[in-house]
């Protein structure tokens, strides 16, 4: 007898390399923002942004329960869930908590403005149906590079969101992207958003490195001068400005992204030494040997 899958996807389908094995419930189609030009994961036709119907969605939970799944985890996809009002957010989180009592955290991504029209009292209500954690694409702190790219965002207004969610107790994960200032803006990308991270000391910090699989028309169009990209040398010289101008107390980070160059783990602040240390060996090592640059060192 035919069994219905528990969920479908309209792909591709994007999750944190931490969701890896949560159970994934699509309630968006593709970002309400979708405008950044850097980013490349809802550019297809299918992904024009659309939440997907409550009653589709509230099935699919109750389906995953009706054929045995007992996630610990789940991830609410596509590129921002809580642009959804606090209504059908409120209903999917009751469902999760209802029907899949083995899940333990929800998390999504999280466009800072999406934010502005959750109250503290939403938020607080959010974390206590289950929402524990947000990723937040804040990618830069500088104001510059965030309109060159069309981000939607300023520092003042990512700052806000991520302070806010921490004190409704919901855990902050933040990436940042190497390299999107170019050569020419490369010291302010990484002292403007060290000063973001320090002001909002996420429980989580990734780096990745601006990779544009799809060319780079899209992208230089939006930035307005001549974009000249790093290499190996330039993109560790960057991060170890970052790193070095960090002022946090107990964030887990991670550089280990498929994109960058360097993978590079630890807790910060205590491992910062370290972590400083072996990017001063990676800039030797692709100086030495410059034959692998762009290639992925660890160490």
């Amino acid at each position: 007898m035919y069994q219905q899958p528990p969920v479908q996807y309209i792909e591709p389908l994007f999750r944190p390399p931490s969701e890896a094995r949560s159970l994934i419930i699509q309630v968006t189609n593709g970002c309400s923002w979708n405008r950044c030009s850097y980013c490349e994961m809802y550019t297809a036709p299918q992904k024009k942004f659309r939440p997907r119907p409550e009653a589709e969605v509230l099935a699919e939970i109750r389906r995953c329960a009706q054929q045995g799944l007992t996630p610990r985890r789940v991830f609410l996809a596509d590129g921002d869930a809580l642009v959804l009002s606090m209504r059908r957010l409120r209903n999917i989180l009751a469902e999760i908590k209802s029907a899949l009592p083995s899940v333990s955290r929800v998390s999504s991504y999280c466009l800072p403005s999406n934010l502005k029209n959750k109250s503290d009292d939403d938020l607080a209500e959010l974390k206590g149906l289950g929402l524990r954690v947000i990723y937040v694409g804040a990618e830069i702190g500088d104001d510059e590079v965030l309109q060159k790219v069309d981000k939607g965002e300023s520092r003042a207004s990512t700052v806000a969101a991520l302070q806010r969610a921490r004190a409704a107790g919901i855990k902050t994960s933040v990436m940042i992207l190497n390299g999107l200032g170019g050569k020419a803006l490369s010291r302010q990308h990484a002292l403007a958003s060290a000063q973001l991270i320090n002001a909002t000391q996420p429980d989580y910090l990734a780096t990745l490195v601006l990779t544009l699989y799809q060319g780079r028309e899209r992208f230089e169009t939006s930035f307005g001068q001549r974009f000249e990209e790093l290499d190996s040398v330039a993109l560790c010289e960057e991060m170890q400005i970052f790193i070095g101008a960090l002022e946090l107390e107990n964030t887990i980070f991670r550089s280990d992204h498929v994109s960058n160059h360097l993978v590079l783990k630890g807790e910060l602040g205590k491992d910062k030494n370290r972590l400083l240390s072996e990017i001063e060996q990676a800039i030797e090592h692709f100086r030495k040997h410059p034959e692998f640059d762009h290639g992925q060192l660890g160490y």
